[in-house]
């Protein structure tokens, strides 16, 4: 019987190895798991079919027949769209590339507010769902059912026995301890409630390693939040271990609000199978700016289910752009190669380049994998801190005195190619020198590390690094 069971894993590992070949993203990945697959089968297999998929199955071809339901409508709001669309923002030339890559150009007419940690951020999204009149799309990563889970579902249950449409999704797998009488009290008063449902169909059994990491808030269409905040009481600096807790958010008003809701429109149906009925298309300028220009703002979607890589492609252009500056805000700093190359050329063209990453870490192989990246873009010059005034989680990027970003990619092979993620990108520079003010009050409260050097540390420490660095595909 052993014999018998080992065979049909020899088996399974040759066609596991064929599927490889076909299908891996990259030369050196489908060497790796074709040596793996044939001399050890029986811990290969099963773990390349969770690891080792590289596209999101499913997820465009559920949206090809709706399209053409809905492509009236969709043409019609794509014809409002032009009178928004900025045509270049200044100093920003790799802009045709990134319009064809993100399928969403950027958009005038917007306003802008940078949210500082989890107090702010949530009274922000809080007054707005108070402020909402026909509907409300909530959509998280991690939901919890603490105290500020509780906070937000009877607002959310509130505002639905009041007659706004509430539609809410979250990922099973981050938010894994949302119990079901939780649930059931929002259904209970008409709140849509579903998970991402990954996992949906015969062949996509496997797919548990692609997560969808969004955190989208938008109401009525004129408004939304995006950022590194979900909603737990650990993002209040509640975590005894964490404490206190960094974060980042953007409250956006204006056309650039239909974008983030045309995400979550595409993330429901997937999860649903149904359309959102009701939802308003027609953008208009944000509140206060009817006669200007506002704000230009580019919301980018990414994901495993895109055709190209979005997010690895879009941050290497967007790097490669720098003229002066780059400064890098993460918790998880596990570059991919493409990214690595465009911040060495940097500090070869003498840019400054400075990287924020926490002290304490809630990844103990991420922590450790960093050294190692860290360690050689210091030795080219980049100036590396560590945050020591808690655990730092936002995901924030200045370019220069015009570019800002913040969302929820981390500099990660999983937010560059294993997770939905949203990204919100301002052409602003009244709105960069905002960012650029928050990010020197959080490096004063980090520590330079100069030089960080690697072959400085123990024995120990290097194998924790290097050893931990080896797994930086699936971290």
């Amino acid at each position: 019987m052993a014999t018998i069971v080992y065979l049909l894993f020899q088996i399974s590992g040759l066609i596991s190895s064929v599927h490889a070949i076909l299908n891996m993203r990259t030369s050196q990945g489908a060497i790796a798991w074709v040596v793996s697959l044939n001399t050890m089968p029986v811990i290969a297999v099963p773990a390349y079919w969770v690891f080792g998929r590289s596209k999101f199955q499913g997820y465009v071809d559920a949206l090809k027949d709706t399209n053409l339901v809905i492509e009236e409508d969709r043409t019609k709001a794509h014809e409002e769209f032009t009178n928004f669309v900025v045509a270049e923002p200044d100093g920003f030339p790799e802009y045709q590339a990134i319009k064809k890559l993100s399928a969403s150009p950027f958009l005038e007419g917007n306003k802008v507010e940078l949210l500082v940690d989890g107090e702010a951020t949530y009274d922000c999204i809080e007054a707005g769902i108070k402020r909402a009149r026909s509907y409300i799309l909530f959509q998280f990563y991690i939901l919890q059912s603490d105290g500020s889970g509780k906070r937000f579902m009877d607002l959310l249950r509130e505002r639905a026995e009041q007659g706004v449409a509430v539609y809410v999704l979250y990922d099973e797998l981050g938010s894994r301890t949302l119990g079901e009488n939780h649930l059931a009290k929002l259904r209970a008063v008409g709140i849509s409630i579903v998970p991402f449902n990954t996992t949906q169909g015969d062949m996509n059994r496997f797919q548990i390693n692609f997560r969808n990491h969004r955190k989208i808030v938008v109401v009525d269409g004129e408004e939304t939040w995006i950022g590194g905040l979900n909603i737990g009481d650990e993002y209040l600096g509640k975590d005894k271990k964490l404490s206190p807790w960094r974060d980042t958010h953007l409250h956006i008003e204006g056309p650039a609000a239909l974008v983030a809701q045309s995400i979550f429109w595409s993330d429901w149906h997937w999860a649903d199978h149904s359309l959102l009925p009701g939802l308003n298309w027609t953008p208009k300028r944000a509140p206060g700016i009817s006669g200007g220009k506002g704000q230009d703002v580019l919301v980018l979607g990414s994901g495993p289910a895109d055709e190209l890589e979005t997010a690895s492609l879009f941050f290497t252009t967007v790097l490669n752009s720098a003229k002066k500056r780059i400064w890098i805000a993460t918790p998880y700093f596990i570059p991919d190669e493409t990214i690595q190359v465009a911040l060495y050329l940097a500090l070869l063209k003498g840019l400054e380049v400075r990287i924020l990453t926490p002290r304490i870490n809630d990844n103990w192989f991420v922590s450790n994998a960093a050294k190692v990246y860290l360690s050689e873009l210091s030795r080219l010059g980049a100036r590396i801190y560590y945050y020591d005034k808690g655990f730092m989680h936002q995901k924030a990027m200045l370019i220069d005195d015009n570019l800002s970003l913040i969302g929820t990619v981390n500099f990660d092979n999983r937010s560059f190619r294993l997770n939905f993620e949203v990204t919100g990108v301002v052409a602003d520079k009244i709105f960069a020198g905002e960012v650029e003010q928050m990010l020197r009050e959080d490096l004063a409260h980090a520590t330079e590390l100069k030089p960080f050097d690697l072959r400085q540390f123990s024995l120990w420490e290097r194998m924790k690094a290097k050893g931990s660095a080896l797994l930086s595909p699936v971290l």
